[in-house]
């Protein structure tokens, strides 16, 4: 029987006011592993506050893989440990910080540390919390964070491009090589499978070049316009397709065309429409020929779209220009880092509407305002205690509290 408060593990006290079902209370027998209350995770021997009669199980506890989220067991014959991956904590290493969401408003929270999270912002909201509402009229894409998230929008399925359509559009790109390389800009498309003959509509760049590829089912059709003049600032595409026979115009350069292969005539796409990147990103599993490894790096506006040479462009979206959802989109040449300040030397790093402070060496939290404890996981160099041991900060350095079966200054010995 172990103690914990009024928490009694295993069996209850003798002198305990128990009903006793035919005159006995029988205790547990047998192995009790991890003890959690709520999100509180109780560690069975150190922090009892008494008991007897409990001995070791010798159960080979790593041979049942405990450790979550790509932990490492570690076992002797009286204990077992697990050694968590970066950002994940707990006895089997299944916390993280996101646990406990702070992010408002629907946003992909990410564990920056085993303490800190960044925030990534849905369409139409800002700020280290996503709390602050934006007005976007110019979609400004931030490409592929250091997180691996992409920044997109994505609007209703474009209805009635079947046989034909003519498309619009404005970008401007970021003063950077890497928006030039290897980037979308939009898509539509059967898309998860990744096989050669899906219907897809793509657009990007690829090497300084406009690229302009669409699939009826019977392989693909693609224009590559010549480099891109980088001495403008804005940069205006006129695109469309009739049945089989496309064309592509990119700024002042000649209308280039090109005839899709097979007998298909239709474009069969159900899809939302993706402008500048996804909500997943796995370029592997788009149809051949419409894989572009970088999302969008820049501005793009005035993306308008008609289905009929008589009927009026129009703005994508159910209503009417509005996205159905989006991430890490802000509004073009606003910085939401003009709104933050970062403390103690701390950077403000953003990506689109996302914003966060990058500390430096012994600060964390969302502005840089708390120091990095000897025992955190952050500081610089880490504390050594070994095979699960638990670190407590002392005014000058810290101890190892060792859990059953090892003792040492750092719980190194069994």
């Amino acid at each position: 029987q172990i103690t914990f408060g009024s928490i009694f593990l295993g069996n209850v006290p003798v002198h305990a006011d128990v009903h006793r079902c035919a005159g006995q209370i029988h205790g547990y027998k047998g192995c009790i592993r991890d003890f959690q209350v709520n999100s509180k995770e109780l560690f069975i021997i150190d922090e009892a506050l008494g008991g007897r009669n409990v001995e070791n199980c010798n159960v080979p506890v790593c041979d049942y893989n405990p450790c979550r989220n790509g932990g490492t067991c570690t076992s002797d014959a009286e204990n077992w440990f697990c050694e968590c991956p970066k950002l994940y904590t707990g006895k089997l290493c299944q916390f993280t910080t996101c646990d406990e969401n702070p992010c408002g408003n629907g946003a992909t929270c990410f564990p920056k540390s085993k303490q800190d999270v960044v925030c990534l912002c849905p369409y139409g909201r800002s700020g280290i919390l996503c709390k602050d509402a934006v007005s976007i009229s110019q979609p400004s894409f931030s490409g592929t964070d250091v997180f691996g998230y992409t920044s997109f929008l994505a609007y209703s399925t474009i209805p009635n491009i079947t046989f034909y359509y003519e498309f619009r559009l404005k970008f401007q790109l970021i003063n950077h090589r890497s928006a030039l390389q290897d980037n979308l800009i939009f898509f539509t498309g059967q898309k998860g499978q990744g096989l050669n003959g899906d219907d897809f509509l793509v657009l990007g760049l690829r090497n300084g070049r406009v690229i302009y590829s669409y699939n009826l089912g019977s392989g693909t059709a693609t224009i590559i316009s010549k480099p891109l003049d980088l001495t403008l600032n804005m940069h205006v595409i006129h695109l469309g397709r009739s049945l089989q026979k496309g064309w592509l115009k990119v700024d002042d350069q000649k209308n280039k065309t090109v005839t899709s292969p097979g007998g298909l005539v239709g474009l069969n796409v159900f899809s939302q429409f993706y402008l500048g990147g996804y909500r997943e990103y796995t370029p592997e599993l788009l149809p051949k020929g419409s894989r572009f490894k970088n999302s969008f790096q820049g501005c793009i506006f005035d993306v308008q779209v008609r289905s009929s040479e008589n009927e009026e462009f129009k703005s994508p979206g159910t209503p009417e220009g509005h996205p159905n959802a989006g991430r890490s989109v802000g509004q073009c040449k606003d910085s939401p880092c003009s709104l933050i300040k970062c403390r103690n030397g701390g950077k403000c790093m953003e990506s689109g509407s996302t914003v966060y402070c990058d500390c430096l060496t012994g600060w964390k939290g969302a502005f840089c305002t708390e120091t990095v404890s000897v025992c955190d996981p952050e500081h610089d160099p880490p504390h050594l205690c070994k095979q699960g041991g638990t670190c407590v900060p002392l005014p000058n350095g810290y101890t190892c509290h060792c859990p059953l079966g090892t003792t040492g200054t750092y719980c190194e010995q069994g």
